[in-house]
């Protein structure tokens, strides 16, 4: 078990907030930290930090999230960027401390609760070179505060946490070969299940209704699926090579990007079946449906989302982003889309309507995962 310590609080960047807000002459945000700081109050302890010792938050300021927003990880500077979009701006930051490289964050909307995954290694530039027995950890944290609930290392790296439908579990893949998936208490982070997937298993994500679990097993070249209330596997799926995440789509449908196949495939997430095979000719960084249905894939070697129509094969465009093109997000109320860029340590807003740029907001190095949290 590695030893860590996690620190949040939204006020210690106050200084780089009032900057940004007075370099661009707006006022500031209205949960715009002020004068806070976190001090460190001793040694590391060592196994679960429940309860955080040897961290003292300054918890009188640590200022609420009242908007809604996108959260941004920063991977290359273990941070999380919190960016109005209506602003667009970056409203508050969330230092992470103690952590290797924290990757991929998944919200739970009733408890408005945040699970970000620390694999312990920059895997930006793909996943051909996954290092088998570095260790990882899940950060476990409220988003409105940015305070740590709780935090959970574990024996193996891991891609991301995935809350289950009710949000009572927190399933993680341990990235190893053979590899298995961990289903996790959300409130202790006690392991309850454990069950055998493929190889090196990277992303777990749901089907639209939760009922169902989706695997990419990367070095198997498959997808498992499995039952949310059994924990058995239904089926495994074979798919392209090298497949990251099962991405879901608001057409009942997972779309599964393929890094070492150059390809996005389509499985139905009530028959299992793969109905359609999207042939890129470039390495897919994360795909995600639109609310009209269209496509959306990450191109990360020229920085753009190639767009695909609804239902269909068909490219349809690109929407020129950011070198390093990553991560795609959408505002609950579809106005909205968000795309991390790696190489470039930016986000970029789009206009889903009309698929043009708002702004490029910087962020830290190397952005990775981002979810959107409606207040």
């Amino acid at each position: 078990m590695q030893s860590f310590v996690v620190g949040l609080s939204l006020a210690v960047l106050a200084s780089s907030c009032k900057k940004s807000s007075e370099s661009n002459d707006k006022k500031p945000a209205e949960n715009t930290p002020n004068d806070c700081s976190t001090t460190k109050a001793g040694g590391h302890d060592s196994g679960d930090h429940s309860s955080m010792k040897g961290m003292t938050l300054a918890e009188d300021c640590l200022v609420a999230i009242n908007t809604s927003a996108f959260y941004v990880v920063n991977g290359g500077e273990s941070s999380i960027s919190v960016i109005d979009p209506v602003e667009e701006d970056v409203i508050g930051t969330i230092p992470l401390t103690g952590v290797s490289f924290p990757h991929h964050i998944s919200l739970d909307v009733p408890t408005d609760r945040l699970v970000v995954a620390d694999p312990g290694m920059d895997l930006s530039g793909g996943h051909e070179h996954m290092m088998a027995g570095m260790k990882g950890s899940l950060v476990l944290l409220d988003a409105a505060s940015g305070k740590v609930v709780k935090t959970k290392s574990l024996d193996a790296m891991n891609h991301n946490g995935a809350f289950s439908s009710d949000g009572n579990e927190i399933w993680t893949a341990a990235m190893a070969s053979p590899g298995s998936l961990l289903v996790l208490d959300s409130d202790t982070l006690d392991t309850k299940n454990t069950v055998a997937v493929g190889n090196m298993p990277t992303e777990v994500t749901f089907s639209v209704d939760g009922k169902r679990a989706f695997v990419a097993n990367g070095e198997s070249g498959t997808v498992s699926v499995v039952d949310s209330t059994s924990k058995k596997i239904i089926k495994t799926v074979a798919v392209g090579k090298s497949p990251v995440g099962a991405w879901q789509g608001n057409d009942d449908l997972m779309y599964v990007d393929n890094e070492g196949a150059k390809s996005i495939s389509a499985i139905d997430s009530d028959t299992l079946a793969v109905v359609r095979t999207y042939d890129l000719g470039f390495k897919p960084g994360m795909a995600a449906t639109a609310p009209n249905g269209d496509l959306w894939v990450s191109d990360g070697d020229k920085g753009q989302i190639v767009y695909f129509m609804a239902g269909d094969t068909m490219k349809m465009g690109e929407i020129s982003t950011g070198a390093g093109a990553h991560a795609i997000a959408f505002s609950t109320d579809g106005k909205f889309a968000a795309v991390t860029n790696q190489t470039a340590g930016t986000v970029t807003l789009i206009d889903v309507a009309t698929h043009k740029e708002l702004a490029n907001v910087s962020v830290g190095k190397k952005p990775n995962g981002l979810v959107f949290r409606k207040k």
